[in-house]
């Protein structure tokens, strides 16, 4: 098959323009089709052949690859040749033998077709993939393509991703069409390909959003040390100052609760946002992590701790579902255990009528001592 030079040169540079993508990687593309036209043709599905596209003349050559292997052992000839016919090689080299592309059949034609099709699509996925490669970690904004059961497809303009049950606010409607805050999380590849993966239901998601609110957090004036969350719950985040006399929760919550209302204004008021105080004497820390829940006492054993608390605040300290023990343990780094603290021994009331009639008797004691005294007296 001899290609026409100029049309083919044309084709690269308009396709790669098209596609954003350098023409080595067209040029590539079209010597995998090449091959896999002439395997179809000629060849054999396992074999291993390369094609040299030659810019200047338009012509092609195939390469079909064989791995030498020692003489007289069963062997796959579309795979393995052995040394004997090799030609001085060893075992373990591989030899390609040549041929020239004369020209395709109908079928061949239309397999070439379709490999062009198919690794152009996959190459301006990669190309696209790259771009968001440094975008990890960071908040973008999308629109919500499509809602299946399981995933929600969001356009971020270049590209497609997707945002899995697991990753998404419980109990947030997605609408088609609507604009949608996402995190974009990690790349995953596959053998079908890669995805972007996308979540609103991630700490990480609400940490981008305190620190785009709180500029203190990028001057090092507060820190984030801490965040735990479920999403459409509650959320529990830990902070510090690193400069002294700074409150930094209050720094968090800003002035009337502009900056922790403005998260929420994004992930729904159905969520509660916990921020506490974090500290590196364990006992406080986890005395604060059960906010809003009063604390009587902590005693910690290893990694493990036991809170004590009045009957009233018990129900408070575990939440709902056991939801404010989990989050305050999962922040902490401790199994926390609830337990009530023994109410204080009351002193035992005397008996009132023991108490009178002690009184009486020495009463009366006093008065016989007092007569006696008195008749001493007159007979003297």
């Amino acid at each position: 098959m001899e290609l026409d030079i100029k049309q083919m040169i044309a084709m690269v540079d308009i396709i790669a323009e098209e596609k954003n993508l350098p023409r080595e990687t067209i040029i590539e593309i079209i010597e995998q089709a090449i091959a896999a036209a002439w395997r179809r043709d000629n060849g054999d599905k396992d074999m291993n052949v390369r094609c040299e596209l030659d810019m200047n003349t338009g012509r092609s050559k195939v390469f079909v690859i064989r791995e030498v292997i020692e003489d007289g052992v069963g062997y796959n000839p579309a795979t393995e040749i052995p040394q004997s016919e090799a030609k001085g090689k060893e075992i373990g080299d591989t030899v390609e033998e040549e041929h020239d592309v004369e020209e395709f059949g109908r079928v061949a034609s239309q397999t070439a077709k379709q490999v062009v099709i198919q690794r152009l699509r996959d190459a301006e996925r990669d190309a696209v993939l790259e771009m968001f490669e440094d975008k990890i970690g960071t908040v973008m904004t999308g629109i919500i393509a499509r809602v299946d059961p399981k995933v929600v497809r969001i356009d971020l303009g270049k590209a497609t991703g997707i945002m899995p049950r697991s990753e998404q606010i419980m109990g947030e409607r997605y609408t088609p069409g609507a604009r949608i805050k996402v995190f974009l999380k990690s790349i995953e590849r596959n053998e079908r390909g890669a995805s972007l993966i996308l979540s609103r239901g991630s700490a990480e998601f609400i940490e981008y959003l305190f620190r785009q609110e709180v500029p203190e957090v990028e001057n090092g004036t507060v820190e984030i040390r801490g965040i735990t969350r479920e999403a459409g719950r509650r959320t529990k985040i830990a902070v510090c100052a690193t400069v002294p006399g700074i409150d930094p929760v209050g720094t968090f919550v800003g002035g009337r609760g502009v900056r922790v209302q403005a998260v929420m204004n994004e992930i729904g008021d159905r969520e509660k946002i916990d921020i506490i105080n974090w500290s590196d004497n364990a006992s406080e820390y986890i005395r604060e992590a059960l906010s809003p829940a009063e604390i009587q006492k902590v005693e910690i054993n290893g990694k493990e701790a036991t809170v004590y608390v009045d009957k009233e605040q018990q129900s408070i300290a575990i939440g709902r579902s056991g939801q404010n023990v989990r989050l305050a343990s999962q922040l902490t780094g401790y199994d926390l255990n609830i337990e009530l603290a023994k109410a204080p021994e009351k002193k035992k009331r005397a008996n009132v009528e023991d108490s009178l009639l002690s009184a009486l008797e020495e009463s009366d004691e006093a008065s016989v001592d007092d007569s006696g005294a008195d008749g001493n007296d007159g007979e003297d």
